[in-house]
């Protein structure tokens, strides 16, 4: 017992070992660093439209279509597509971002006034403060987070060339996903001992499931949540109606905190209007969601995202504080594949020799 304690303390050691000398010449990984950098960006988004497409195209292919020939007439549809939407709708969206930027400062004042103009002092007494210093303070945390947000754009400017240079790659590293992805498990399962081929596609066809459900999954169902919050800001004449919908969009392919997160800024355009027009917005909001959760995602999603809340949000904060807004998208796919590898090495390695200790 005490000579197999001693062994593996010495293979502990041995590895924090390797792990210090490993630091010591960190530049030598700097340059590989740099390109996996590079390469992450363009290959998430491939991978993220493979998964939305691969459906087209594989129905495209069993109604005897060339496989190449489907892709482009894919991109071709797709082509079409943005440009209608650039010519209707981003015109539109752009005008509605730039007027919300001029009026920034407007906006905040008017947002005091309704602070000002609340009369329900009962109400504010109880949290300690009158209404003159609530709005102050109210104001001053949305002055800073416009401010933030502002400056968090003017930064992001910097890298809009590299972003226009990602997405150019994205459709020819996408156009071979889509040719060769359903060969991909099989060149992987290749790889691996012969012992444990059968396994390795076993897993490798459980993640396949597993993401491509998610995915097609979560578009679905943000793209018509953020439609039916679009048609009724617009019945509420909310202002910003349409880019407000778009942020929702985005946000809400972030699980469960994502809708907080893209309602807050409706809400705040809603309650800058009028307090009933927040409380409007409010009811749009609980609907859209209440139908999406009840009806949409039972339907669309199953029994397949087996994921707690508590892990998903724990996940999408430790992925955003360590690899930002890259890292809280990718959390729960990147966890959902982990998952299925550690339970067939489970399986595979120690399921016996834990029943063995158990018993």
């Amino acid at each position: 017992m005490e000579n197999r304690f001693l062994l593996n303390s010495l293979k502990i050691i041995a590895v924090l070992l390797i792990i210090l000398l490993l630091s010591k010449i960190s530049f030598v990984f700097n340059p590989l660093i740099s390109v996996f950098n590079i390469l992450v960006m363009p290959f998430m988004i491939a991978g993220f439209f493979y998964y939305i497409l691969r459906p087209i195209v594989r129905y495209l292919v069993k109604r005897k279509m060339n496989k190449s020939l489907a892709i482009l007439l894919i991109y071709f549809v797709l082509t079409g597509v943005i440009t209608v939407l650039a010519i209707g709708v981003w015109p539109k969206l752009l005008n509605q971002l730039q007027n919300l930027v001029n009026n920034l400062p407007t906006l905040v004042d008017q947002f005091r006034n309704q602070i000002e103009g609340l009369q329900d002092n009962k109400l504010l007494s109880y949290f300690g403060t009158n209404e003159t210093e609530l709005s102050t303070r109210l104001s001053g945390y949305l002055g800073n987070g416009i401010t933030a947000v502002t400056n968090y754009l003017s930064r992001s400017l910097s890298v809009v060339t590299n972003f226009i240079f990602v997405m150019s790659t994205v459709p020819f590293i996408l156009y071979y996903f889509l040719k060769e992805g359903d060969k991909l498990s099989t060149k992987i399962a290749h790889i691996t001992p012969r012992k444990y081929r059968k396994d390795s596609l076993e897993v490798l066809g459980e993640i396949d499931t597993a993401l491509s459900g998610y995915i097609v999954g979560r578009v679905i169902i943000t793209s018509l949540l953020a439609l039916m919050m679009y048609i009724g800001f617009l019945l509420i004449h909310l202002p910003y109606a349409l880019l407000l919908a778009a942020l929702s969009l985005f946000f809400n392919l972030i699980p469960y905190i994502g809708q907080f997160i893209g309602a807050v800024p409706c809400l705040i355009v809603g309650f800058i209007d009028s307090p009933t027009k927040a409380l409007w917005v409010l009811i749009v909001i609980l609907i859209a969601q209440q139908i999406e959760g009840n009806l949409l995602a039972p339907n669309i999603y199953g029994r397949r995202l087996d994921i707690h809340p508590l892990t998903t949000i724990v996940l999408i904060l430790s992925a955003g504080d360590v690899l930002g807004v890259i890292g809280i998208l990718a959390a729960i796919p990147i966890y959902m594949t982990a998952k299925v590898i550690v339970v067939r090495i489970y399986r595979l390695f120690l399921s016996e020799k834990v029943e063995e200790f158990v018993d």
